[in-house]
């Protein structure tokens, strides 16, 4: 399957690596404005290939991109320590008018897989740019905060992450919301699951594991200057649900129409088939509107 990247940074060119190593590319095209880049790349994971699965791994322009059945953008600016996520929102937004209609041109029927941050408004600025149908235009949103969150519960719950299930909603940022109550661990409700162990859990614990989830990504670019392998990761692991029709539920972030954010999708070949209502108490359902209304904000002040 031919999937193409725009935009050979850190997070693109390792999204490329990962597709390589789960064997999910059996043709990958890396474009980017710097086409040395680009290239250097492209050699770099071509020589992946023989430890790991057969893919034919190029550089190109936008027209080598057709045929892709996914174009995974991560073009624009990179987030710097001590900035928001939000406050690039300006420049990576004119960065993708100018991106997203020469993806389309070329690959009218891939489906987009938006990495660049901020990727809720940025979802929606594609989604707006493309003309394509929402479900064909999605985020990794909250797919990562929600991978965090798992590891964090599964360490003090003392399983492995994939018996934890759980997710994070909302904007993929600071208001991101943890949906505790409908939280649970191998079918036990969280409180039930630690009372059984009779190991320690209190909302204080609950707002420490949140603050981590929140702050990973500040801490990650304070200590190394970027995040790049875990989002990677989960880029690979929403095209695996894609491509193999797996009818997985990934917190992915797509448009309503209005605004673009994260809630339990079921991911298949054709993009989203259906997104997923989680049960909220009502403290959840408010946070969860302040986070809408704070993506709402930061769209309407996008510059024309």
């Amino acid at each position: 399957m031919k999937i193409g990247i725009v935009g050979t940074g850190l997070v693109g060119a390792t999204a490329g690596y990962a597709l390589v190593m789960e064997n999910l590319a059996s043709e990958l095209v890396l474009v980017d404005k710097d086409a040395a880049r680009a290239e250097g790349e492209a050699m770099d994971i071509s020589h992946v290939t023989p430890f790991s699965h057969p893919a034919r791994v190029l550089a190109g322009d936008y027209a080598t991109l057709a045929g892709a059945a996914i174009v995974i953008v991560a073009a624009g600016a990179n987030q710097k320590p001590g900035e928001t996520r939000l406050e690039l929102i300006n420049k990576n937004a004119a960065i993708f008018r100018q991106v997203i209609p020469q993806i389309i041109k070329a690959a009218p029927e891939a489906i987009l897989l938006i990495a660049t941050n901020p990727v809720d408004a940025l979802t929606q600025v594609a989604y707006q740019v493309s003309g394509l149908p929402k479900e064909r235009v999605i985020g990794s949103g909250t797919t990562l905060d929600t991978a965090r969150l798992r590891a964090l519960v599964a360490t003090k719950a003392q399983v492995s992450p994939h018996n934890v299930h759980g997710y994070v909603l909302g904007e993929h940022g600071d208001s991101e919301i943890v949906a505790w109550s409908s939280f649970n661990i191998a079918g036990l409700a969280l409180h039930d699951y630690f009372a059984q162990r009779q190991m320690p859990w209190s909302e204080a614990i609950e707002a420490e594991i949140q603050q981590d989830v929140r702050r990973a990504a500040y801490d990650i670019i304070q200590r190394k200057g970027a995040t790049y392998y875990g989002v990677a990761t989960a880029l690979a692991r929403i095209v695996e649900a894609i491509l193999q029709d797996q009818r997985s539920v990934l917190t992915i972030s797509m448009s309503d129409g209005e605004l673009a954010y994260s809630l339990p999708r079921v991911l298949g070949r054709e993009g989203v088939i259906e997104t997923l209502e989680v049960d909220l108490d009502d403290g959840e359902k408010s946070a969860l509107a302040t986070s809408v209304d704070i993506i709402r904000e930061a769209l309407s002040q996008l510059a024309d």
